[in-house]
């Protein structure tokens, strides 16, 4: 059986001189309380697996060769659906510890399924909720003289945003979408108010767990219309358009953002 166990917002792996992975046995990897929850997760390698936090280090310290770690990080070290499965536990930890209450009448929450709670007093069932998030990649498309001769190459609108993790890299455009519109409609609004420009040519790239702590992203493409770049000064300190030879530092290929700037680069994405 694996487990996958997280301490505070860490996740503990088993570290054999650089090759990580999650603890495996019948029994948890650290001491229990009663009153710790146990989160059953779908299969993993043909493997039970399941799930538990801890607020701080146990009292004896980690046990023998285990070693804590972003979660971020563990993409870099953990096959992908080891990461996948991490994520998905840590987004069910985190539901679990925000539903204790209903939100209804304010009444304690009980286990109904494996993904589920239902109000010990009104019976209000509810599961685990995603915040969807689009992202898109969009294009100027390269200036050609009358000959044909290219006098300004193809681009890729890139932008910093102020809650970046990292001060030096760039990104694309992205933002939440609201109550009672499309996606679509999303992020025609987002590329207008974050850098205020219309664009064409909308299409569908692929969508991301992003388990910080409970979202999706969902990737789009899109062809520079019109406007003047203008970036919204709440959001975004820094942003422009680069050509495939003057690439400013660009984000992790943990993220659908380099997917997209790698699938205009190569055509192609990586550990997809």
């Amino acid at each position: 059986m694996y487990w996958i166990v997280f301490i505070g917002n860490a996740l503990m792996l088993r570290d054999e001189g650089g090759a990580y992975s999650f603890p495996q046995g019948d029994d948890a990897p650290t001491a229990l309380q009663p009153w710790d929850h146990i989160q059953e997760l779908p299969p993993l390698d043909g493997k039970s697996c399941r799930s538990y936090g801890l607020t701080s280090l146990p009292s004896r310290g980690l046990p023998t060769r285990m070693v804590t770690m972003e979660l971020r990080a563990s993409y870099n070290v953990l096959p992908l659906s080891h990461y996948l499965s991490a994520g998905k536990a840590y987004e069910l930890l985190y539901w679990h510890r925000c539903n204790r209450y209903c939100g209804y009448c304010g009444g304690g929450m009980e286990w109904s399924s494996v993904i589920s709670k239902r109000c010990c007093e009104c019976g209000k069932e509810v599961w685990p909720q995603v915040a969807p998030a689009i992202i898109v990649r969009i294009l100027k498309p390269a200036i050609l003289s009358p000959d044909g001769t290219e006098q300004s190459p193809e681009q890729v609108l890139l932008v910093h945003a102020r809650n970046f993790r990292r001060k030096d890299y760039y990104g694309l455009v992205a933002g939440f979408v609201e109550t009672g519109e499309t996606l679509e409609e999303c992020v025609r609004r987002e590329v207008k108010e974050e850098v205020g420009l219309k664009i064409s040519n909308l299409k569908y790239f692929g969508s991301q767990p992003w388990p910080y702590p409970c979202g999706i992203m969902i990737g789009f493409t899109a062809d520079y219309a019109s406007g003047e770049l203008i970036l919204q000064d709440e959001e975004l300190s820094r942003g422009g358009w680069f050509s495939r030879d003057h690439l400013p530092p660009l984000p992790d290929h943990l993220s659908i953002a380099r997917q997209l700037v790698d699938d205009w680069l190569y055509g192609k994405t990586t550990k997809n």
